[in-house]
């Protein structure tokens, strides 16, 4: 594919670029992870507009400013949707709702409740187009499912944050959306029981695509209920739905008795999860997510607990929403947290003065740290790309 004029603009000032460089598109996440010193910014909002939708062959192309919303709406209108379900975390950073974009998602590797069972956002990048730190337009896989076509850099640049190279357009996978969804409600379990439910669920042979637990169910919209609520969901067809919802009812009734809640509810319970709702209510607190074995998940949530935080466990009790005093005492207890559980961390939201301070993202091993730098150097051979994002000085 011939590069596009936009494209070939961003190659260009990158190329002759003699300063770093701030990489962003509609700049909802720009207060993850470090801040960026940069004077220049290089935006990929002019990058807009769907490339190329095969419907039939669930690929789907688009320029990376595209808004998500405005793909979603798309798919929506062919009954297909985007498999990760990347989460709109804009009421947590208190940005714009709805604008950004699909270069964003995938730069940050954001995956909603459906990873539990469908995997990562980078899992459905087919194929990828970025410019690097020396302006050349380079690109990786293509537009074809069966796609073997040279050195996988797609799993690569997702989840890079702008580090490595400006991401131009992104191609995915996507799946036919369920005709409907409902999801099971036990209330009352505490952590280690409602993990044990979420596991039992996941287990089972009902295709339980997403499994919360939250400490309050009164944060969950058209429900009239209190204490805890461990959530389970089903996607599919609709009589499958209401039969695999009832069988997996009966299957926890040793955990309680659970309420079956239909699509609309059900559909509005999972946006709360996948937007992080239950800690938006304290904008002035650090967030952190925390990736952990399941079983690990409730143990950790109460050692935050006891030191001062709060939260709310997903993907099957893996990934644990912590928010908390943003300083520095807080976050190294965080920190500690989650290395005795043997899991790894990122501090997601906090003041600048602390991400500028503090590790954001675990350290990494010696070993693996000289090859992060060695990936570095060859994509982004000046360093210029939102240098520090991740690591002081890198």
């Amino acid at each position: 594919m011939t590069p596009t004029g936009p494209e070939l603009a961003i190659a260009e000032r990158i190329a002759k670029a003699r300063e770093p460089l701030l990489i962003r598109g509609a700049g909802t996440k720009s207060g993850m992870l470090r801040p960026v010193q940069a004077a220049t910014t290089i935006s990929t909002a002019g990058l807009t507009g769907i490339t190329l939708y095969r419907p039939k062959e669930l690929i789907l192309s688009a320029l990376a400013g595209t808004p998500v919303v405005k793909i979603e709406e798309t798919l929506d209108d062919h009954g297909q949707h985007l498999i990760a379900e990347p989460p709109d975390l804009s009421a947590l950073f208190g940005t714009e709702p709805g604008t950004q974009t699909i270069g964003g998602i995938v730069a940050t590797n954001l995956s909603g409740p459906r990873r539990v069972a469908w995997g990562a956002m980078r899992d459905h990048v087919m194929g990828i187009r970025a410019v690097n730190g020396s302006g050349e337009v380079i690109h990786s896989g293509g537009r074809v499912l069966k796609n073997v076509t040279g050195l996988d850099l797609c799993k690569l640049l997702s989840g890079s944050h702008g580090t490595l190279a400006v991401i131009t357009e992104v191609t995915l996978k996507v799946l036919p959306a369920p005709e409907t969804t409902g999801t099971v409600v036990i209330v009352g379990l505490d952590a280690e029981r409602g993990v044990a439910a979420l596991s039992a669920g996941l287990g089972s042979p009902y295709g339980v695509s997403a499994a919360a637990w939250l400490p309050d169910a009164t944060v969950l919209p058209g429900l009239r209920l209190t204490g805890s609520a461990t959530l389970l969901r089903i996607e599919d067809f609709a009589a499958s739905v209401a039969y695999r919802m009832d069988r997996l009812r009966t299957d926890l009734t040793s955990f309680g008795q659970g309420e079956i809640v239909e699509d609309a509810v059900s559909r509005a319970i999972w946006r709360v999860v996948r937007d992080a709702h239950p800690l938006q209510a304290h904008p002035d607190e650090a967030v952190w997510r925390v990736s952990v074995r399941p079983s690990a998940g409730p143990p950790t949530l109460r050692a935050a607990i006891d030191a001062g935080s709060h939260g709310f466990l997903d993907w099957g009790g893996g990934l644990v929403w912590l928010a908390g005093a943003a300083d520095i005492a807080t976050h190294e207890a965080m920190a500690a947290i989650a290395r005795a559980a043997h899991g790894t961390w990122t501090l997601l939201r906090a003041p600048e003065a602390l991400r500028a301070a503090v590790q954001v993202v675990p350290p990494e091993a010696e070993a693996l740290a000289r090859i992060t730098r060695r990936v570095k150097a060859a994509f982004d051979p000046r360093g210029i790309l939102n240098p520090g994002r991740f690591v002081a000085g890198l």
